[in-house]
């Protein structure tokens, strides 16, 4: 590593008490000398501060490791080709970025400081710069998609089919992020709940989030005709090709866009092939209002007689830790789940959980896939500066793939 990991660490440990503050200053430094940048960022930007900390730290926690660090830096600078991010920007930001860091290190700042924190920021900055030459020529930095259809699958939930405006190309179990001219610049990842098609268009279903900005946009304002933006294909959650193995996938909520995605491209393999494996789908929700899909589902499981599909309902007021117990409790009566692969997708706290349950029956730890999930449900901002050292959060609109 051609900068000092262990000065790095030792410095962000001054400064990350601070880290609201940090990160105002250092937007305020970087508009005040660049005014021009101003437009690339959403009006808001309480959240855009919350991701640039949680970049920080990401890329500190992962110094020590040169592979994770350069694969993080990779997604980062693919991704950020949307932001209209070119090499000329890279040493504003890095100004700025250290002139915040010095200002908040006060007397614990040094030359030797100084020297590592500018030697790691050459390599960010070039290792970004290169992950986004590298993407083949004529490779957009983003789709314009057009709203071709939505549906109002619950009152908190809806179904948009885009169409984008040149091919996309994608696997099933991807995901994408997205952001509407309703509120610019502002960035939020959907799965796709679809395997590619021959139209290409693409279906997402997104659940309005309290004090959502983006998110409550989709559901309650946007209309067919409307053009959304949407950046390349994130995530490696797809089904490896032609395997032997039966399948588990575990869903919860809109979960369920990803693995229908998957069940999707296993009905045309098996067309192709003459034959399917067999596959078992556990979908869980709080309360039947919540299947949102299930007219779908059930046609799902009434097509395909490989497809053995398992819903995980409660009682009318039951709530959502009884559905997460009669989910539990169906793994369990089905018995042992070595041998499948299984894909898992819903709310954070999902993965995990049902992840150590699986392990407790023999499935393979290997052999399970889900996306990136943040460490905690806290999505509160906090107000002081102990409670952003003390408390871990969700920053829940980054790109799962950043946390990986």
């Amino acid at each position: 590593m051609p900068f000092d990991p262990a000065v790095i660490r030792a410095s962000f440990a001054v400064v990350e008490r601070r880290a609201d503050h940090l990160a105002k200053y250092f937007y305020t430094h970087l508009f005040a000398h660049n005014p021009e940048f101003r437009a690339m960022f959403p009006a808001a930007m309480a959240e855009q501060r919350d991701r640039l900390f949680a970049a920080l730290t990401e890329l500190v926690g992962r110094a020590d490791d040169s592979a994770r660090f350069a694969g993080y830096l990779r997604t980062l600078g693919r991704d950020h080709r949307k932001f209209r991010t070119a090499p000329e920007h890279y040493p504003a930001v890095g100004t700025s970025l250290i002139a915040a860091v010095r200002h908040f290190s006060g007397h614990s700042w040094t030359a030797e400081i100084e020297k590592a924190w500018t030697e790691a920021y050459t390599v960010i900055s070039q290792a970004m710069i290169a992950a986004a030459a590298a993407e083949p020529a004529g490779t957009p930095a983003w789709w314009e998609a057009q709203v071709t259809a939505r549906r109002r699958a619950a009152p908190d939930v809806v179904v948009l089919t885009l169409a984008p405006d040149h091919p996309y190309p994608y696997r099933a179990g991807q995901y994408l992020s997205l952001c509407s001219p309703r509120q610019p610049e502002v960035w939020r990842p959907y799965s796709i709940a679809n395997a590619p098609r021959a139209d290409g268009t693409l279906e997402l279903h997104v659940r309005r989030v309290p004090d959502g900005l983006l998110s409550t946009s989709l559901v309650n304002d946007v209309l067919p005709g409307e053009r959304l933006r949407i950046g390349a294909p994130l995530g490696d959650c797809v089904l490896e090709p032609h395997p032997a193995r039966p399948l588990l996938a575990v869903a919860g909520g809109t979960g369920w866009a990803q693995i229908k995605a998957l069940i999707d491209e296993l009905a045309a393999q098996g067309r192709a092939l003459c034959g399917v494996r067999r596959t078992t789908v556990f979908l869980a929700a709080r309360s039947e209002a919540d299947q949102y899909d299930l007219p779908a589902v059930r046609e799902l499981a009434a097509r395909h007689d490989w497809l053995d599909l398992v819903l995980a309902t409660p009682a009318p007021g039951a709530g959502r830790e009884r559905a997460s117990e009669l989910l539990r409790d169906g793994l369990r009566a089905r018995g042992g789940w070595a041998g499948h692969d299984i894909h898992l997708s819903g709310p954070p706290d999902l993965a995990p959980e049902i992840t150590e349950l699986l392990l407790d029956l023999g499935a393979e730890p290997e052999l399970i896939r889900h996306d990136p999930v943040p460490l905690t449900l806290n999505r509160k901002r906090p107000l002081t500066s102990s409670e952003w050292f003390l408390d871990q959060r969700d920053i829940a609109w980054i790109n799962r793939t950043d946390l990986g």
